[in-house]
């Protein structure tokens, strides 16, 4: 196994491309005409679990705490993008955001100037039965949460920590407190959980919780990942389809990432629910990506394979600047976005891919 070392990019000292004559009028659009709506922020870097499609067995350098964007930062920034550039829904991510001690603050924070602002966090639910009831009541809506195994020895071989007991009680902890609809992320990995992809949304659909399938990326800090240990979101298909009949939704994806599919009973074709794959593999949507994405530390980066970021801390900490200044950082940054997995076309086995240097708990899911 290769030694992994938290490589920080060069952020670029010169200001980017302007978004047009008047970004600010233009907001978060891009050369390709895509205009980014659903804001996306890690709160942390740090986590809990050491998944190996992420993170080193032993972890990795953390930012410090006057590294990380402070609660009255991630608040401006969450103005910034909603009333300056229209940003529609709001993600929380990290690393692990629960790890985080003022994220209830944070999203009381949020919610108190954006009432109707949608607010959904990633998390892995470790230690969310504790705090479920009060990220609700302080305004969070619903969570996405990792779990790629409701089997103890798959997790564990998966998250390298034997903690599924504590991750199933918080997943029906969020249950209860409304954080709903609940969504569970997994990521199949080749002979080791993808065997149990049926199981894993029979489970889901019992408890009604909605499945998203995503296809294993070149984000993980080891950078092990082959594209032939992909479990493509075709055999991901084929492998629920031996237990369940899927078609697809008859609805607008309107730039989600994830193609979401009816579930049937195989023999009385009721409607038991619906599941979710991620294709940014096998079927990227690149297309038609709505997201921008900030760093903990406060870096803008336009796609998750960008070769590129570009930093918005020093103009939040520098009291000379103003929002419009934030702003017109941001919307350079986001002009300045690639076409497709950080290059003009998609492809992770295309000659000159570059995958990038952070893994996927540095830079924010």
């Amino acid at each position: 196994m290769k030694t992994s070392v938290s490589i920080m990019p060069k952020v670029p000292g010169a200001e980017p491309p302007p978004a047009s004559p008047n970004p600010l009028e233009a907001g978060l659009v891009d050369q390709f005409g895509r205009r980014a709506t659903d804001l996306r922020i890690s709160l942390i870097d740090k986590c809990n679990l050491r998944c190996t499609y992420c993170m080193p067995e032993n972890g990795l350098p953390w930012l410090k705490k006057d590294q990380l964007m402070t609660l009255d930062e991630v608040v401006r920034l969450v103005r910034i993008g909603v009333d300056t550039f229209g940003v529609r829904e709001l993600r929380l991510t990290g690393g692990e955001p629960l790890v985080r001690h003022d994220l209830v603050d944070v999203i009381a924070g949020i919610r108190a100037e954006h009432p109707d602002l949608p607010i959904a966090m990633t998390t892995n639910a470790i230690g969310l039965e504790k705090k479920a009831q009060a990220l609700a009541d302080a305004g969070l809506d619903r969570v996405n949460i990792s779990l790629d195994s409701i089997h103890k020895e798959t997790f564990a071989q998966l998250t390298r920590r034997d903690q599924l007991e504590k991750v199933l009680v918080g997943v029906h902890a969020a249950a209860e407190a409304g954080l709903t609809p609940l969504k569970v992320n997994a990521v199949l990995m080749r002979g080791i959980n993808d065997a149990e992809a049926a199981d894993l949304l029979a489970w889901c659909l019992e408890n009604g919780f909605e499945l998203r399938f995503i296809e294993h990326m070149p984000l993980d800090a080891d950078q092990n990942w082959k594209r032939e240990g992909t479990v493509s979101a075709a055999e991901t298909r084929a492998l629920l389809s031996q237990r369940y009949d899927l078609s697809p939704t008859q609805e607008n994806r309107d730039g989600a990432p994830a193609e979401r599919f009816d579930v049937r009973d195989r023999g009385s074709g009721e409607l038991l629910g619906r599941v979710g794959v991620i294709a940014s593999v096998t079927e990227p949507f690149c297309s038609a990506c709505t997201r921008t994405r900030v760093t903990a530390e406060g870096r803008v980066m336009s796609c998750l394979f960008s070769a590129e970021e570009y930093d918005l801390m020093h103009l939040l900490r520098d009291d000379t600047k103003s929002d419009d200044d934030v702003a017109q950082r941001w919307a350079g940054a986001m002009w300045a976005k690639p076409a497709a997995h950080g290059s003009s076309r998609p492809g992770f086995e295309r000659e000159g891919f570059s995958r990038p240097e952070r893994s996927m708990s540095a830079i924010g899911g």
